[in-house]
């Protein structure tokens, strides 16, 4: 159903959702890393980040602001696109349900916020993760998820402890170079590189434990879903209005279930199985429409001909397919050496092509018109293009292991659930990374899981029907490469009166593509708590492979725009499909 409806406006201040006053009750480096993160852009990313958390903490003198009925006081930290940026902290105990543990210990809290011009409640927002950076992210792609929004919401983010500018932050390693010196080796392969990862992950995980101390055993979904509830009480909002994005679903959801009184409009995008996630020792079920995401990726190809470069090298998609894949494989044995100059060169094989090229471009179809010319370019036997973008030797490119920290310490990890020996912990492996031709990435640090020396200290176990205070709204498109469908489908039998919308496309979360009706379902239940009757499905809005040099005149062409507030949103989401590195699933 995808009918055509007019934007909402954003409602007075009488007409906000309600609140009530109720206090809370208590309660991707990742060892699972995935290769999706470029390199380059990860590194670029998080030197941006840390030029605006050390503006922000050391070169900051400004006015303080204080606004009526908050606890915390503000300070500017400059602007997106003229749109005055403020900046706060907040402290919270290091176990947020049990007072005798924390003693004097804390965590620290960055906050971010950009104003609505008529707002008088904040949308709190997750990036995703675990690891995603709030101040990253509102810098990154605030101004859009403005106008998707509207004026009616300040938009407040955060880091969640243990994660960037928040402190202590998580660290396996006390310093940079370290963690270049005692970095993981060679995992990628799950037979091969067996013996050398199980042997690195012994130690490595009492270095997790050792570098972190008592404050390592509190960095998980549960803690940072108590925190949101300080966040809400330090600016003196009773009720939860929230939307979060890939690993920031399965916040979303752990947040409602804990505090199901406080979740006024919660909205899950990309959506994570929490049963999965805390109850299972491997999650089955994220790579499940990884293929059918690739598949479409050769069969759209086919569709727009002369749009996309590989069109031309085959006559159906599944031979397409087969081609790319069978010359992938033939790196496996003889990687292809390539030379650009003195300082650029290098190998480029099978998982480069694989996981670091096809798989990343699969949350994105803005990415396939790229992805589609690096690989004919490769396939006539020129690899300087697929090298400059998949061939770097750091994958990975992060700077802290809170990906590692939340996930494990979420999990079912350890001696407790995972046998010790290599050999019994190699046949799980085995059984995850043949479930699907990008298993390995998923299952490719599994052994720090194994031997992971951090105790659990949450008992959070997620349920089914919770009725929280509003039901919430579930959005995925068709086809999602880590979070798929079937995921949504599981939330929304976890919370009564949930709904779900589905964008009709591929890509990881809906803001992989650009759809109005989506746009109209965020704004409708924001402002009013519209929540469909029956399980709705929305279009996408345009081709999936346009080429560069028209893709301004695409934009315009392909939609007459007869409300200007339509177009603004439309391109605000254009440019969210564009960023290549968000959202991300960083296991």
């Amino acid at each position: 159903m995808d009918e055509k409806q007019p934007f909402l406006e954003p409602t007075r201040a009488s007409e906000q959702p309600t609140t009530k006053s109720t206090r809370w009750p208590r309660r991707l480096r990742s060892v699972v890393d995935l290769v999706v993160y470029l390199a380059i852009a990860v590194h670029c990313s998080l030197m941006l980040l840390d030029m605006l958390t050390h503006r922000y903490q050391h070169h900051h003198k400004v006015q303080q602001l204080r606004y009526a009925g908050e606890h915390i006081t503000w300070e500017g930290c400059g602007d997106i696109k003229g749109r005055p940026i403020e900046c706060s902290t907040i402290t919270v105990p290091m176990d947020q349900f049990n007072a005798t543990n924390s003693g004097d210990k804390v965590f620290t809290v960055p906050l971010i916020r950009m104003r609505g011009k008529t707002a008088t409640q904040n949308l709190l927002l997750n990036p995703g993760g675990p690891g995603g950076s709030g101040f990253e992210f509102l810098h990154r792609r605030g101004e859009q998820i403005s106008t998707i929004v509207g004026e009616g919401f300040h938009l407040l983010s955060f880091d969640p402890r243990g994660i960037n500018s928040s402190s202590p932050q998580a660290l396996c390693y006390p310093d940079q170079e370290a963690r270049r010196a005692l970095g993981q080796p060679r995992y990628m392969r799950v037979i091969e590189d067996s013996p050398e990862a199980y042997a690195f992950s012994k130690n490595h995980v009492k270095a997790c434990a050792d570098t972190m101390g008592e404050h390592g055993l509190y960095i998980n979904t549960p803690q940072t879903a108590a925190d949101m509830n300080s966040i809400l009480d330090a600016v003196g909002q009773a009720d939860m209005v929230y939307w979060g994005f890939s690993y920031g679903t399965l916040l979303g959801q752990t947040y409602a279930g804990l505090f199901p009184e406080r979740s006024q409009r919660v909205i899950i995008d990309g959506v994570v199985n929490q049963f999965d996630w805390y109850e299972e020792i491997a999650a089955p079920e994220s790579l499940v429409d990884a293929e059918n995401v690739m598949e479409g990726f050769f069969s759209e190809c086919l569709k727009a001909g002369e749009n996309c470069t590989l069109s031309t090298m085959a006559k159906s998609a599944d031979e397409l397919m087969d081609k790319v894949l069978g010359f992938a494989e033939t790196t496996s044995e003889e990687p292809l050496s390539v030379y650009i100059n003195n300082t650029a060169y290098g190998l480029l094989d099978y998982p480069k092509i694989l996981y670091a090229g096809i798989f990343t471009a699969l949350y994105k179809p803005a990415l396939w018109y790229s992805l589609a010319d690096r690989l004919a370019k490769l396939l006539e036997g020129n690899a300087t293009e697929a090298f400059l973008a998949y061939g770097a030797n750091d994958l990975w490119g992060f700077s802290d292991d809170s990906n590692t920290f939340v996930e494990l310490n979420d999990m079912k990890s350890g001696a407790k659930y995972w046998p010790q020996d290599r050999k019994s912990a190699l046949d799980i492996i085995i059984s995850v990374a043949n479930q699907s031709l990008f298993g390995p990435a998923w299952s490719s640090g599994s052994y720090v899981r194994q031997h992971w020396a951090v105790p659990q200290t949450h008992n959070y176990v997620p349920k089914y029907a919770v009725k929280t205070a509003h039901p919430l709204l579930i959005l995925s498109t068709t086809y999602d490469p880590v979070c798929p469908l079937v995921s949504a489908r599981s939330a929304n039998k976890a919370f009564a009166g949930s709904q779900i919308v589905e964008v009709k496309g591929y890509g990881h979360c809906s803001v992989a593509v650009t759809s109005s009706c989506i746009a109209k379902h965020v704004r409708d239940f924001l402002y009013n708590g519209t929540v469909p009757d029956n399980y709705t499905q929305c279009e996408v809005d345009g081709p999936y492979f346009v080429k560069p040099e028209e893709d301004g005149k695409t934009v315009t062409a392909l939609r007459n725009f007869e409300d200007p507030e339509e177009m603004r949103i439309h391109m605000a989401q254009l440019e969210l499909s564009r960023d290549p590195d968000w959202p991300s699933w960083s296991r």
